[in-house]
C-alpha cells in the first residue's frame, strides 16, 4: 500500500480506519476506498448530486471517495457515504429522503461492504 503524505489528520485517520477494517473483515472494498482517498487532491474525486442521480437507482448504497457537491437534482432516496459533503448536497440528498453518512458510519453499518457502489 501507498504511504499517506497528506497533512489532514482527519483524512489520515479515515484511511487508516478503512485499511484496518479491510484486514479485519477480509473485504477488499474498504482497501480500494482507502487507496482512492490517499491519492493527491488534484487527482481526487468530487461528485455532483446529478451524477449520483444518473448512475444509481432507488434505495442503493453509494460510496464517494472524496466530496459530494450540490450541483444538479436528485429524484430518489439514496444512502451516500463520503469523506465530505457540501451543505447544498446534504440538503438535496436529505430532501429526497436519503441519508448522508460518514465513511466510518457506513463501515459500521455494513462491515462486509455488500451491495455497495463506488462512484467517483
Amino acid at each position: 500500500m501507498r504511504k499517506i503524505r497528506t497533512t489532514n489528520p482527519e483524512l489520515v485517520r479515515v484511511v487508516n480506519f478503512l485499511k484496518k477494517q479491510s484486514r479485519e473483515n477480509n473485504v477488499g472494498i474498504w482497501r480500494d476506498v482507502a487507496q482512492r482517498l490517499s491519492k493527491p487532491r488534484r487527482i481526487g474525486s468530487a461528485v455532483n448530486v446529478s451524477r449520483l442521480n444518473r448512475f444509481t437507482h432507488k434505495s442503493e448504497i453509494v460510496i464517494v471517495p472524496g466530496k459530494v457537491l450540490g450541483t444538479g437534482m436528485i429524484g430518489h432516496p439514496l444512502t451516500v457515504g463520503a469523506f465530505a459533503f457540501s451543505s447544498k448536497a446534504r440538503d438535496k440528498i436529505e430532501a429526497a429522503k436519503g441519508k448522508c453518512l460518514s465513511l466510518d458510519d457506513l463501515v459500521k453499518k455494513d462491515p462486509k461492504g455488500s451491495k455497495i457502489k463506488i462512484i467517483g
